[in-house]
């Protein structure tokens, strides 16, 4: 058993990276704890790991006294000086134990403290050798699927693919390859888990980094991504080189840099005239970004023009923007989609009017906030007549009457 730990530690060591005073130190603990249970006390018990054998030794400690109450923890001064005439009353002495099957006991506990330690070491190397991944996309294979989950082997872990972060319309089979944006990893008494995603608006980010060498370099930032994964997305970017266009570089030549993106993702949707199912693209609008914020929902909002953008006094993350009764429609988009993007893009409550509707809007508030003289009618009496009317009417008295 003694060359079986030591060999056990040795390769602990070198393949796995577990500390050996580590173990030892929990296997240590393990047997005193053993120990306990079967003799009844630890407190005067001491277990050595013997470092050129390899085998856990038990010492008690026992203290000399005059009378001795209990055996396991004293020992009398008569006993003491058989042992050495040196041994005065109140010293320690150290006696090595050799309690039947503790042998046996030492082997099972090291076994089952380097298996647990084995499982928290290796948990842990996993957790930190994918955390350096966070924020990041990994290719791996489709493993397996349940009714939440599309599981994907990335190596050493199966990462969890769920229904909201794939792509609407987008199905693989067993053993496809496939990219996947790394957004969370949770280290749990129960194991590491990964949660990857296709539909995470990072996840365009870092196509783009891949496929526009400008991006990968940081001539060209990407300052912001919204998207509705496998329909539209929103991309706010700019340069850092003036004789850089930021836009034109990552549209690309003819839209050659867009396609490698959208290359990357295959939704499909179903095509009622036929009923089969077609592939579709996701359209980019790729935004410049400014620092004034009014031009930038204003660059946001596009396609549709702006006639002026208005911030709330009140609430500074809100804004208005109106734009032609005829561009009304294109400005708000299909359900919503189109100002739901320019909101997510700049960080801004969004609320979009046609010109007319806040022409009225304008001229109600413009009515309740005119003063007094401007909003009376024109037969209104004023003030100063007041007292011509209202003057008391002549007194008559009784004799006058008759």
């Amino acid at each position: 058993m003694s060359q079986e730990m030591l060999e056990a530690f040795r390769i602990l060591e070198e393949e796995k990276h577990i500390n050996k005073n580590d173990i030892i130190e929990a296997v240590t603990e393990s047997l005193k704890s053993a120990y306990k249970r079967r003799y009844g006390q630890s407190e005067s018990a001491e277990i050595v790991f013997n470092e050129k054998t390899g085998d856990f030794q038990v010492f008690t400690v026992r203290e000399v006294v005059e009378e001795v109450f209990d055996s396991r923890l004293e020992i009398s001064l008569k006993d003491a000086l058989e042992i050495n005439t040196a041994y005065e009353l109140g010293d320690k002495i150290r006696f090595e134990e050799s309690p039947k099957e503790f042998g046996r006991v030492a082997a099972q506990s090291a076994k089952q403290t380097i298996m647990e330690k084995m499982r928290r070491q290796m948990r842990e190397i996993t957790y930190n050798e994918f955390k350096e991944h966070e924020n990041e996309i990994m290719t791996g294979t489709v493993e397996r699927f349940d009714n939440r989950f599309i599981y994907v082997n990335l190596g050493s872990i199966e990462a969890q693919l769920s229904r909201q972060d794939q792509i609407p319309g987008e199905s693989f089979a067993s053993h496809d390859r496939i990219e996947v944006y790394v957004y969370k990893v949770e280290n749990n008494p129960k194991g590491v888990n990964v949660f990857v995603s296709r539909s995470h608006p990072e996840f365009i980010k870092r196509i783009m980094e891949q496929e526009i060498p400008e991006v990968f370099d940081g001539t060209v930032e990407i300052m912001s991504v919204a998207r509705e994964a496998g329909d539209r997305t929103k991309v706010a970017v700019r340069s850092h080189n003036a004789n850089v266009d930021a836009i034109g570089t990552i549209v690309g030549r003819k839209g050659a840099n867009i396609k490698k993106v959208t290359g990357k993702f295959h939704p499909k949707r179903l095509d009622q005239k036929t009923g089969l199912w077609v592939p579709v693209e996701e359209n980019i609008d790729v935004i410049e970004w400014v620092d004034d914020p009014a031009e930038f929902i204003y660059n946001a909002i596009a396609p549709a023009e702006v006639d002026q953008v208005l911030f709330d006094e009140e609430d500074e993350k809100h804004a208005t923007v109106v734009v032609p009764d005829s561009k009304l429609s294109l400005a708000i988009g299909r359900r919503g989609q189109n100002v739901r993007l320019a909101a997510h893009l700049t960080g801004y409550r969004i609320d979009i009017k046609s010109a007319s509707e806040f022409d009225e809007m304008e001229s109600a508030w413009e009515d309740q906030n005119a003063p007094l003289e401007e909003i009376a009618p024109e037969d209104t009496i004023a003030s100063d007549e007041i007292d011509e009317i209202s003057e008391p009417a002549p007194e008559f008295a009784v004799d006058d009457i008759e």
